[in-house]
């Protein structure tokens, strides 16, 4: 699998990209809009851009810090760029930009986007309320750098910068979205919700939700008409009622925390303008 985005991200879905390829393929939506109100790391809508399957890609998250790395490196690519090269990856940095991530509100948005970055690359899987990897005494196997090499992930933010005209980015809240672009788009488009987790989001992110937040976007999703959808979660009971109107389908995702590997269920649920096939081989 190809790596294109420059951020490690909890839950992230690169594994499925291929999966929404044939998504694409099977319901004619070459050249269409693809949107993910949830980005992240935006590894699938990457995917879908490089490779030429959508034309254009939306992409939005309400956490500041993100919304600021994607703005940053989409508009101010030389000077993140230099960011990173000037950037020693040491505890010294690391702690610098922990404060800066800490008091985002005191700081302006390219260094707020920076510091989630710089801490995305250095902390335990990716998690920005983690610790360092290695541990301050950078005692253990692995050392804050073994997930930062300079020079490959220039690579990905210089090919995302050179698709900036097809990238279009929000930060606002998932529904706000919806209510903003879903009558300004055809329905040559597939929209892709990967919200929070339902059980461990508060754990993961920055921005999580309660159960009748689950709850008010299950509501918003149900009124998109027009265009297509597809909405990923962790395999619960209370997410599978949130959804009980719609096609659902189980599938397991290899998740990675530190040293651990295991296998988390998961379920993604389909609108009911949408064709699916056997696609059990991408997932």
């Amino acid at each position: 699998m190809s790596f294109y985005s420059p951020l490690r991200y909890p839950g992230g879905k690169g594994r499925v990209a291929n999966y929404f390829k044939e998504i694409f393929r099977e319901n004619l939506l070459y050249d269409g809009t693809y949107i993910e109100p949830y980005a992240g790391g935006a590894s699938v809508a990457l995917s879908l851009l490089f490779n030429e399957y959508a034309s254009k890609i939306i992409i939005n998250d309400k956490d500041v810090a993100l919304y600021g790395f994607w703005y940053s490196i989409l508009h101010d690519t030389e000077q993140f760029i230099k960011k990173i090269y000037d950037t020693k990856i040491n505890l010294e940095s690391w702690e610098c930009q922990k404060l800066i991530h800490k008091h985002k509100s005191d700081n302006d948005l390219f260094s707020v986007g920076f510091s989630t970055f710089f801490l995305n690359r250095t902390n335990r899987s990716g998690i920005l309320k983690a610790g360092v990897i290695g541990g301050k005494q950078q005692a253990g196997d692995w050392k804050m750098d073994a997930r930062f090499n300079k020079i490959d992930l220039i690579h990905r933010i210089e090919k995302i910068a050179m698709y900036k005209n097809r990238i279009q980015i929000y930060n606002l809240d998932a529904i706000e979205l919806i209510e903003n672009v879903k009558n300004e788009i055809d329905e040559n488009a597939l929209f892709y919700f990967d919200p929070p987790y339902y059980v461990k989001g508060k754990d993961l992110y920055m921005n999580y939700y309660n159960h009748d937040d689950h709850i008010q976007v299950a509501n918003a999703i149900e009124k998109i008409n027009k265009q297509k959808w597809i909405v990923s979660y962790d395999d619960e009971e209370p997410i599978r009622n949130n959804y009980s109107r719609f096609r659902q389908k189980k599938f397991q995702l290899d998740y990675s925390a530190g040293n651990t590997n295991k296998k988390g269920n998961e379920i993604m649920i389909f609108s009911d303008n949408l064709y699916i096939s056997d696609y059990d081989k991408f997932l």
